[in-house]
């Protein structure tokens, strides 16, 4: 966990209302993932969290922040889960955050698809009197109860940090590619400014750069391929913003039978990511933490629904914030990284088609 500064004054809680059984028949019908009625004696936004997550193309989301969100809520007490996922549309989040909202929700849990449509969804609520939680991305405004991500200008300084010392390792000449996150993205824009400060210093050359509509694999591998053919043998590096992108652009190199592979990083240790780093493909990636960040949130927003205060280690545009630390994983780090925290086993990574590339790193 990341900063030291004083706790700033903290923000009235804000007061909760309580809706009928009709609206929680509505949210039913609108969201998976929902728990048991409410106890007797208590309102649906006494027990209620809506946890709106931005897309399904990273992996993360479904494989880690939901459940383990979901868990925690769980071992909390006599808490609702309403889940939804917006698929990367932003007008869908903010039907899901109103449905939540009309169903009795007393919390929402957000991880906005745009940072900057996202603000309606905080009004919104702000004028209900339901606490936001801004989760992963930070909202460009509204009156936010608390903000949970990681250091994200930090990720991106790691990844260009490995990039730029990998690039100088193979002693090759040529330039780099940049392939961006999303621009409605608020975190994406923290990464890039985050490697522009290790890149630029760097001497290496940009051939081009592209921010990746909606963190889309297909389109980065689209724009890489146009890129191949225009720059062919110059390219030297990839700097891919996360694992789903820097998929894309390892299959655009493999399609046009780059050899050898040039430099390329991601973000998330996704598994294959893992064995892509694990085989050579990809140099590294970028581990968070994502069970303390998903505990983390399901505790506040349960002290939110109990109207207790709740303080963070630092401000962030005036809003309680913690920020975790993002840890660097190449072929070397592996085992003391996502296997020792146990995001991903051995038996995970260590499938027949990368047993040979597991025994040479050491895995096992």
């Amino acid at each position: 966990m990341s900063g030291t500064h004083p706790h700033g004054p903290r923000r009235p809680l804000r007061r909760r209302t309580a809706v009928g059984a009709s609206a929680l028949l509505l949210l039913v019908l609108l969201l998976a993932g929902c728990a048991a009625s409410p106890p007797a004696g208590r309102t649906p936004s006494d027990d209620t969290v809506a946890l709106l997550l931005p897309d399904a193309k990273t992996a993360r989301y479904e494989t880690f922040d939901r459940p383990l969100f979901e868990a925690r809520i769980a071992e909390l007490g006599d808490y609702r889960v309403l889940y939804a996922n917006a698929d990367q549309d932003a007008a869908k989040q903010q039907q899901q955050a109103e449905s939540a909202m009309t169903a009795g929700a007393g919390v929402l849990v957000l991880d906005p698809v745009d940072a900057n449509a996202a603000i309606s969804i905080v009004t919104s609520a702000n004028a209900k009197g339901v606490p936001v939680i801004s989760y992963d991305r930070l909202v460009a405004g509204g009156d936010l109860a608390y903000y949970i991500s990681f250091d994200n200008e930090k990720v991106g300084v790691l990844q260009a940090e490995a990039f730029v010392k990998a690039l100088r390792d193979r002693r090759g000449e040529g330039g780099i590619l940049m392939v961006n996150g999303s621009p409605t993205d608020s975190n994406a824009a923290l990464f890039k400014e985050g490697a522009h400060s290790i890149i630029d210093e760097s001497g290496l050359r940009v051939l081009a750069e592209y921010d990746t509509p909606g963190w889309n694999p297909e389109k980065a591998q689209e724009w890489v391929a146009g890129q191949i053919a225009q720059h062919g043998d110059a390219i030297a590096g990839v700097y891919a913003a996360n694992d789903a992108t820097a998929g894309g652009a390892i299959a655009a190199l493999r399609v046009a039978g780059v050899d050898p592979l040039p430099v390329v990083t991601g973000q998330d240790a996704e598994l294959s990511a893992i064995q892509r780093i694990l085989t050579g493909d990809q140099h590294m990636t970028v581990y968070k933490a994502i069970k303390p960040q998903a505990e983390l949130a399901a505790e506040v927003a349960v002290q939110l629904l109990e109207g207790e205060e709740v303080t963070a280690p630092l401000e962030i545009e005036g809003t309680p914030a913690t920020l975790l630390d993002p840890v660097a994983v190449t072929v070397d780090d592996i085992m003391s990284t996502v296997v020792a925290d146990g995001f991903w086993s051995v038996e995970d990574i260590c499938t027949p088609a990368y047993a040979d590339a597991c025994e040479a790193a050491g895995i096992g």
